[in-house]
């Protein structure tokens, strides 16, 4: 059986050095054929290795490489298969986004210099184009010690000094049996702890340290011996496992993922640690499989758009063959789809690491710096558009004024639809995380009977006869209730008042809705309809299915030939080719929370509605009231 642990860390110079004076292995190390560790700092995000990996994507892959001891044992050793993996790895590394490469350990049978060496030499294979680490397994070294056992053969090849020059290496236990990876991936850091199978006490402290100084980073365990598993892939700690989920892992809500091997069949288990937090725990062995399990790899797929892991398991020595040049057990194990070997994973990094790590959350930026050049109209329900705004949950009162910021006096003012109660506006503190000001309005509109709220420009406005014909963008931040009860079909979110018909356009589906829309339809996809200036048409948007319980951001673009409807900074597919010049707009009332029909106002909007400004130009994505330009990665702990 064999043995893994690796941390990762992108560390500095002065990081690398601090590294090298609590080292003090005397065994000569591999050279690093990757960056010098002088420049390691940079590594990551200049394409450190054949490949560029990208650390601000949302989307990254973490490599784990169990038990391959059957590839090097005394006289049947073939390191073809690693190395097939690890040109793979390298091949794939800008393709599936590859941050690091986790061995488990056991990578050779007897840890004989013989095995050792060979195995020292097909990692040469990946130095310097994917940053790993690797730990030491039972067979690695003496089974019967722990990592005090001082200078063996495995610590010569596989000790600190093999890691010294990657961009992610943070240093070793001063036993040299123990050491950590500090990683950038997803715009953030993250910890990787490579532990030795018997880990002393000492090498626990020295862990613990680690963590400590690095108290606001996610962590990953590798080790080699943690858990075993039935035939139905349920696990559970092993006696060792044990001892590290109760002196280690359980007490640091950063670990959120523990990987071994040693044992097989593979299996996983869920384990709540003293924070009540989930901890996965996973086993990871293939060696009992065809050709010692053929340097199969576990590719863990991080999605932190999509708060998901998807895991998979592929023996990229098998794959490479030519189809038509496989053996039957080829075939049958150059891909594992079994419930142990694929499978996702929810991972809400938000959630998960704000007990250690809370999401900085962005102040509200002043009207100033969301008023582009251009900027027509632009309301927010703070106390700066709203003066009068009170505690959540207040009424706004009918007459209430909502400042346009801008200066150009389009202010709004509240009315109540269908006399409605109090409770159908109130003012609310929710706000999308990206929203210049941290509060919206609540609108409690529906039907049977018809009620709900607007709110209007004055007659006389500016922006009631605007006709944008150079072009413009709406945005608007808004947010459907969850559960979305009742029956809200066609329910308008913003418009301007009047018939279409009275401007002379007879081609749409009705003379009697008005030249300009944001509506609901009872699919909850958006519908933004336009009655151009400069033909009788109505070319119409329409979006997927907007989802409930969550804040959405709205930007209809229109250039001055043809309008664009994006949703979180993404253009939808059901945008119309048809030309589009402009707004033809009548002189009436611009209105948020509903849409007219016949002049006549039927259902008001359900949910929240903040920010939204009209600019008289069109907008680029990066210029939408959502910064969309990557951030400033995180500086680590420590």
């Amino acid at each position: 059986m064999n043995g893994k642990n690796n941390v990762v860390e992108g560390v500095g110079r002065r990081g690398l050095l601090r590294a090298a004076v609590t080292t003090p292995v005397a065994a000569a190390g591999v050279a690093w054929a990757g960056t010098p560790a002088g420049a390691a700092g940079g590594a990551e995000a200049t394409g450190f290795g054949r490949g560029r990996f990208d650390p601000h994507s949302p989307r990254f892959t973490i490599a784990v490489l169990p038990d391959t001891q059957y590839l090097f044992d005394e006289d049947s050793s073939d390191p073809e298969p690693l190395r097939e993996t690890f040109r793979y790895l390298a091949d794939r590394r800008e393709e599936r986004n590859i941050a690091f490469l986790a061995h488990l350990g056991d990578v050779t049978e007897h840890g004989s210099a013989h095995e050792i060496g060979l195995a020292d030499r097909a990692f040469r294979a990946v130095d310097g184009r994917v940053p790993y680490s690797v730990l030491a397994g039972n067979h690695d070294v003496n089974s019967r010690t722990d990592d005090q056992r001082g200078d063996t053969p495995y610590l010569r090849a596989f000790g600190p000094r093999r890691y010294a020059g990657m961009p992610t290496f943070g240093g070793a236990s001063p036993d040299g049996y123990n050491s950590y990876h500090v990683l950038t991936a997803a715009n953030r850091r993250w910890l990787v702890l490579a532990l030795d199978w018997r880990i002393s006490d000492k090498g626990l402290a020295w862990a613990q340290g680690v963590i400590d100084r690095h108290a606001r980073l996610p962590a990953i365990l590798t080790t080699h011996e943690l858990a075993m598993a039935d035939e139905q892939g349920q696990a559970r700690l092993s006696d060792h496992g044990r001892r590290l989920w109760d002196r280690l892992i359980r007490r640091n809500d950063q670990i959120f993922l523990a990987l071994g091997g040693h044992y097989w069949p593979p299996g996983r288990t869920v384990l709540n640690n003293d924070a009540g937090n989930p901890v996965h725990l996973h086993l990871a062995n293939y060696q009992d499989r065809y050709y010692g399990g053929a340097a199969m790899i576990r590719l863990y797929s991080f999605d932190l758009v999509r708060d998901t892991i998807d895991v998979e398991t592929v023996s990229p020595w098998l794959l490479s063959e030519k189809p038509g040049r496989r053996t039957l057990l080829a075939a049958e194990n150059l891909e594992l789809t079994g419930p142990v070997d694929r499978f996702s994973l929810e991972l809400d990094a938000a959630r998960r690491f704000a007990g250690f790590a809370p999401a900085p959350q962005p102040g509200p930026r002043p009207p100033r710096a969301v008023m582009p050049r251009g900027t027509a109209a632009y309301w927010r329900f703070d106390a700066a558009g709203l003066p009068d705004a009170g505690a959540a949950g207040r009424p706004v009162p009918d007459g209430a004024v909502v400042r346009d910021l801008s200066g150009n006096g389009n202010d709004l003012t509240v009315t109540r639809l269908h006399d409605s109660a109090a409770g159908a506006l109130t003012w609310s503190d929710e706000h999308h995380g990206d929203q210049p000001a941290h509060a919206s309005l609540r609108f409690d509109g529906g039907k049977s009977p018809d009620r709900g709220a607007v709110l209007r420009t004055a007659a006389g406005a500016r922006l009631n006869a605007a006709k944008f014909e150079s072009g413009y963008t709406i945005e608007v931040f808004l947010k459907l209730p969850e559960p979305f009860e009742g029956d809200h079909a066609w329910m308008g979110i913003l418009s301007w008042e009047g018939r279409s018909g009275d401007a002379g356009k007879s081609s749409g589906w009705s003379p009697d809705e008005p030249t300009c829309s944001l509506n609901l339809s009872p699919e909850r996809f958006l519908q933004y309809v336009v009655y151009p200036v400069d033909r009788d048409a109505d070319p119409t948007s329409w979006s997927h299915t907007l989802p409930t319980g969550r804040w959405t951001h709205v930007a209809v673009v229109n250039d001055g030939r043809r309008t664009v409807v994006y949703v979180d900074g993404s253009k939808i597919a059901r945008n119309p080719t048809q030309p589009s010049k402009g707004i033809s707009t009548l002189g009436k009332p611009f209105a948020i929370g509903g849409t007219q029909f016949a002049e006549r106002y039927g259902q008001g909007y359900y949910g929240w509605i903040g920010d939204v400004r009209i600019v008289s130009r069109a907008l680029r994505p990066a210029e939408f009231m959502t910064p969309s330009a990557p951030g400033p990665l995180p500086e680590s702990a420590g």
